[in-house]
């Protein structure tokens, strides 16, 4: 089964059960590389954001779902495989760079990467600080920030939950945020990774209306 085919099964499962209301679609780019930065509030982030965009996004999941045995390992790591996401390991000390790499290759190839700028799911529902490697991804592969807010999420697989409920989502498109300010501003690379950070922060902030944490 291709992307697109697995893609259409699960827009249908989605659109019947989820009912995803999706605004801003004509703000991600059709070509080119560029990177949806994302709010984290489910397990399913990763799963919907790909089905409601325009194009084919990658994201990094953890190499377990690559690794599992027996029938569910097979079927997690065909799926992932399908989905084109990229296996991370975790507990390797060297991730976090090898990750900004492997998304790097992605854009370099004028793909989409799909980033959550938090680092991990929040568990409070409130939007934590961004962390820098967003800004490095897009000032390194000179790709535009589209921000992503995702909205109801949390509902349909609450934290703990380890079964997904039936709930309405939203998922909402900003405007591309181009890094290229940042790139001739003169600022020392860690200031300029600060400022656009926080400018896409600011921007996934207005999308998703949810109460910044302190």
């Amino acid at each position: 089964m291709t992307y697109r085919v697995l893609k259409l099964v699960l827009s249908l499962l989605a659109y019947a059960l989820l009912r995803p209301q999706v605004t801003g679609r004509t703000n991600v780019p059709r070509s080119g590389p560029v990177i949806l930065a994302s709010n984290h509030l489910s397990f399913i982030d990763s799963l919907l954001i790909p089905i409601v965009a325009p194009r084919h996004v990658t994201f990094l999941a953890k190499a377990e779902y690559f690794t599992g045995r027996g029938l569910k390992g097979r079927l997690s790591r065909w799926f992932f495989t399908k989905m084109g996401h990229i296996p991370v390991q975790r507990d390797d000390p060297r991730a976090g760079q090898r990750s900004l790499e492997d998304a790097l290759s992605v854009l370099t190839h004028g793909g989409a990467f799909g980033i959550y700028p938090e680092g991990t799911r929040s568990r409070d529902g409130k939007l934590h600080p961004g962390r820098t490697g967003v800004a490095w991804l897009a000032l390194a592969g000179h790709a535009p920030v589209v921000p992503v807010a995702v909205r109801g999420t949390d509902k349909v697989q609450p934290v703990g939950a380890r079964l997904p409920r039936i709930h309405r989502v939203q998922v909402h498109f900003g405007r591309p945020i181009d890094p290229s300010r940042q790139l001739t501003s003169g600022a020392r690379p860690a200031q300029a990774r600060r400022e656009l950070t926080d400018e896409v922060m600011a921007s996934i902030h207005r999308l998703s209306g949810q109460e910044l944490a302190a």
